[in-house]
């Protein structure tokens, strides 16, 4: 990844941080759709350079860099044309080269959890040998864990339900791979911190 451009939210009375997201990067997945290969593969990554982990939640920030290979990538995914609605909200700079001096690499990824309590139940009915409803109130019963992982909003435009995407940060000493989702997330493949 050696150019990127690092898009800022912008504080607004108008609209809440949580909302701006969703609509940004609801509008970055369908320009990066519109990139995508035979295999669903995009050449830009993503990278929240404000992520910040904590022990009860964690917060993606205000910034969001779009890394690429090369200058050509991201001239043709044109992120000005894509966050044009958006323009009294975000603040998009010009295509940049990576510097020289990065602290690191990063993976960000999407995590699933396994939310969805009635598809548990069953799950734990058919395991367990005992009935639905005995099943469900086991489930209902155990304690859960808290999710700290930071998450940005979306609709799907296929089902148009809501659901989280959430964004996992895993910090890794060597880079690897150049192929991410039209999330611009990937489980292998690393952007440069810095």
């Amino acid at each position: 990844m050696k150019h990127y451009i690092e898009i800022t939210l912008l504080p607004n009375p108008g609209i809440n941080l949580f909302s701006l997201w969703s609509k940004v990067f609801q509008q970055i997945h369908l320009g990066l759709v519109e990139m995508q290969n035979d295999q669903g593969r995009v050449p830009i990554g993503l990278a929240f350079p404000e992520y910040v982990t904590g022990e009860k939640y964690s917060v993606l920030g205000g910034k969001l860099r779009l890394l690429a290979k090369d200058e050509a990538t991201l001239s043709r995914f044109n992120a000005s044309q894509w966050l044009s609605r958006l323009t009294d909200y975000v603040h998009c700079t010009s295509i940049r080269p990576v510097p020289k001096k990065i602290t690191g690499y990063a993976i960000y990824r999407r995590e699933q959890l396994k939310a969805n309590k009635e598809r548990l139940a069953r799950r734990y009915a058919k395991r367990h040998n005992v009935d639905s409803d005995t099943a469900l109130r086991c489930y209902n019963s155990m304690a859960h864990q808290t999710v700290t992982t930071p998450f940005i909003r979306l609709k799907s435009l296929s089902s148009d339900k809501a659901f989280c995407l959430l964004i996992k940060k895993n910090v890794v000493t060597e880079p690897s791979g150049t192929a991410f989702s039209t999330y611009g997330l990937s489980a292998v493949s690393t952007v440069p911190e810095f």
